[in-house]
C-alpha cells in the first residue's frame, strides 16, 4: 500500500488545474469536445460581452479514426452532426450566440491541432493583428494540457484559462474517485509523451 499525501495531492493539483481571472479579451478559444460543458460556459461569457468572437475547433479524435458522436446533450441540441466543431457551434446558437460571431475550425484532431489550426484560421481570416488576448474556455482537468498548446501555437497573446468541472474531475475532489483520478493522471501521462514526441521541433 503507498500513501499519496496531502502535498502530494496539492502539487498535481495546482499543475493541472489552472484558472485565470476572465477579463475583457478579443476572443475565447474552444477546444474540441463531444460534449457541451464547456461551450455553453464560452457561451455564456460571450452573452456576458467578454469577447466578440469565439472559435469552436475539432474534427474529431484522432484515437477514434472518425467523429462518434454526441457523448452528452444530444436530446438538447441534436446528434447529427459531422464533427465536433460543428456540435459546438450548435451548442453556442442554441445559447444565444449569434452565428456572425463563430468562426469554426472543423479539422483538429487532437488539442494541439486545436491550437494550430485555429491560428491558421485566423490568420487566413486576416484576424491575428485584433486578436491580443484571448478565454481559453476547456475542461477543468485539461486546462493545463490545453493551455500548454495554445500558449505554444500563440506566444505573443495573453491567455486566459477559464476552467469548466466535468465527470467530478474539479481542483477539491478528482482524486476521491477513480474516474477523477483517471482523467487527471491521464492528463500528466499524455503531455509528457507528446512534448517527447515533438522534440526538435520546440524552441527553448
Amino acid at each position: 500500500m503507498y500513501l499519496l499525501n496531502k502535498k502530494q495531492i496539492d502539487d498535481i493539483t495546482d499543475y493541472i488545474f489552472l484558472e485565470d481571472p476572465v477579463t475583457k479579451a478579443d476572443a475565447i478559444f474552444i477546444p474540441g469536445c463531444a460534449r457541451p460543458d464547456h461551450t455553453e460556459e464560452a457561451a455564456r461569457l460571450y452573452r456576458e460581452g467578454v469577447a466578440p468572437l469565439l472559435l469552436p475547433s475539432g474534427g474529431y479524435t484522432k484515437l477514434e479514426g472518425g467523429f462518434r458522436g454526441v457523448r452528452s446533450g444530444g436530446d438538447r441540441y441534436g446528434s447529427d452532426f459531422e464533427c465536433e466543431a460543428d456540435f459546438l457551434k450548435a451548442v453556442l446558437m442554441a445559447n444565444g450566440v449569434p452565428e456572425a460571431a463563430i468562426l469554426t475550425e472543423r479539422e483538429a484532431t487532437y488539442t494541439l491541432e486545436n491550437a494550430e489550426k485555429t491560428r491558421v484560421l485566423l490568420e487566413e481570416k486576416g484576424l491575428m493583428d485584433k486578436i491580443h488576448k484571448a478565454v481559453l474556455c476547456c475542461k477543468a482537468h485539461h486546462a493545463r494540457r490545453s493551455y500548454l498548446y495554445y500558449n505554444m501555437v500563440f506566444p505573443e497573446l495573453t491567455i486566459l484559462v477559464h476552467p469548466v468541472p466535468v465527470d467530478g474531475a474539479d481542483r477539491e475532489s478528482w482524486y476521491k474517485t477513480e474516474k477523477g483520478r483517471k482523467l487527471v493522471f491521464g492528463e500528466l501521462s499524455r503531455m509528457g509523451q507528446q512534448l517527447l514526441m515533438m522534440e526538435g521541433r520546440i524552441k527553448y
